[in-house]
């Protein structure tokens, strides 16, 4: 097996101590099945990015995070790469000008879509309506918009066939963030829509059982979260085939931030995964490397190391170095940055290198602050299939200095 088990996480690729202590204690909190962290883990908020738990009847809102739904979204269209590279450049700005990254909303289209009209929207309604009313005005006013952090729209090319893809990775916004906040909020004592205290980086889960009023309210909640990521996704996938002219003839979409009631070993578990991507048997995952590395699209393998995963593998490439490491302390005031270790001149170098047409990112995303995607993936060969390499020629985020409360 490539995997470790250490304290009983189950271990792929080299361990972050900050990770694996994170792990250890959701691996001893609440009715713990199993824990484990994909190769791609590092820290982030009570359970670790690229971490899975496995719980007996309970959820954790902390575990499923702030961006419920974040997922990606791949589309293979009927045009080659060469088709557009020499127009490229106004593609890419098109793509900028048409799609709304970061906080605000560049286009007046309102959009509407069946979810609006799901009954568990009442869940909101049953802790408010002030609440309710404010929740469905913001996720209406975001609907379709890509936030920024590490979100992207991308334009790849098929390293095999030359075919040209797309590629999207966002989630489900400041609907989501709040949701999340807001189920924290009730389980401490708190309304809904209160300030939260500060997080805690290293604060053990929080867990909701099930079958509870709260745990249910929660779940309803969540599924709806992971509806609103999926129509923005398609949303934004459905505008850039608009300004290629292009039609999409094969599709991968998936989320990996978020909880399923799936069946291991003949019981029902919550597999919770923050920053994992499920990995059935021949269950297809789009997986995003850096703005300066490929991206896959894989497939699980029926194999008993993706059975022992508990179909789960990597999110991406994973994070090596922090983003205030990367750019440096921002000074909203004044809106500059210090103490950055790498600079805009290294980022536009690596990028220019790997000959893609950037717009938007900040140092904070450049490719010197993740591992390269196939060491990641070497570590999981035993569970995926790698079944397209796709090398990205457009690169498209928010810009590097916009601030977005809900970027991750």
């Amino acid at each position: 097996m490539a995997y470790q088990n250490i304290d009983g996480v189950r271990v792929w690729g080299k361990p972050d101590e900050g990770a694996l202590t994170q792990a250890r204690t959701c691996s001893k909190t609440g009715n713990v099945v199993q824990t484990l962290l994909m190769a791609d883990h590092h820290k982030g908020y009570s359970q670790p990015i690229g971490g899975v738990v496995v719980y007996d009847g309970q959820i954790s809102p902390s575990g499923v995070g702030y961006d419920i739904g974040c997922g990606n979204k791949a589309v293979r269209t009927q045009l080659y790469a060469a088709d557009v590279k020499p127009g490229l450049a106004r593609i890419m700005n098109d793509i900028a000008r048409q799609i709304s990254f970061g906080m605000g909303r560049i286009n007046n289209e309102r959009l509407d879509h069946e979810l609006f009209d799901d009954p568990d929207w009442d869940v909101y309604r049953a802790v408010g309506k002030a609440e309710h009313d404010k929740l469905k005005t913001l996720a209406r006013d975001q609907l379709g918009t890509v936030g920024s952090g590490n979100h992207y729209v991308d334009l790849f090319e098929d390293t095999e066939t030359g075919r040209l893809w797309i590629g999207n990775h966002f989630g489900s916004r400041g609907f989501g963030h709040k949701t999340a906040s807001g189920f924290i909020n009730l389980a401490a004592g708190r309304e809904f829509l209160a300030n939260a205290p500060g997080k805690k980086m290293d604060q053990p889960p929080l867990l909701l059982d099930l079958n509870s009023e709260i745990g249910d309210m929660y779940y309803r909640a969540m599924k709806l979260a992971g509806r609103y990521a999926y129509a923005g996704r398609d949303y934004v996938i459905r505008k850039v085939l608009s300004i290629l002219g292009a039609e999409a003839d094969f599709e991968v979409h998936n989320h990996h931030n978020y909880a399923w009631k799936e069946t291991h070993d003949g019981k029902e578990t919550v597999v919770v995964r923050k920053g994992a991507t499920p990995s059935a048997p021949g269950q297809m995952g789009f997986i995003g490397g850096s703005m300066g590395d490929i991206s896959v699209i894989v497939r699980g393998k029926d194999t008993s190391e993706n059975r022992d995963a508990y179909y789960s593998t990597v999110h991406g490439a994973g994070r090596i170095m922090s983003r205030t490491q990367a750019a440096g302390k921002m000074n909203w005031k004044t809106r500059t940055r210090s103490g950055g270790q790498i600079s805009k001149a290294q980022m536009l170098d690596a990028v220019q290198a790997f000959n893609v047409e950037l717009r938007g990112a900040g140092t904070d995303e450049s490719p010197f602050v993740y591992r390269k995607l196939q060491e990641v993936l070497d570590a999981h060969a035993e569970t995926i299939e790698v079944m397209h390499v796709l090398k990205p020629i457009g690169v498209c985020m928010a810009g590097a200095d916009e601030f977005d409360p809900y970027k991750d």
